[in-house]
């Protein structure tokens, strides 16, 4: 299942992308993998985030896992700000 994932930045992407490169493999242990991750042109800490879970509990485990989400708010992710949308069924990354 596709996610799409908002979330501010309080010191741009540079730190994020560190600290995703380095607990990039929490994720793929959650069941889940990053189809895409970048800033607005304009806006470096206006973040969106595309990934692909397994399944709805996937997403649950990555969501639920407190010491991830403790390393993100340190690499400077605003947590308040983030919002998750899950993308329609039709939804693909590729023909």
């Amino acid at each position: 299942m596709i996610v799409k994932m908002t979330i501010n930045l309080e010191r741009g992407f540079a730190p994020w992308k560190e600290m995703f490169i380095e607990n990039e493999y929490r994720l793929n242990d959650h069941g889940g993998r990053l189809v895409f991750a970048g800033t607005e042109k304009d806006n470096d800490n206006k973040l969106t985030v595309i990934m692909d879970f397994d399944s709805p509990e996937a997403l649950q485990n990555f969501a639920g896992d407190e010491e991830l989400t403790k390393i993100r708010a340190a690499s400077g992710a605003m947590l308040e700000t983030s919002t998750a949308t899950v993308m329609s069924s039709d939804s693909f990354t590729k023909t």
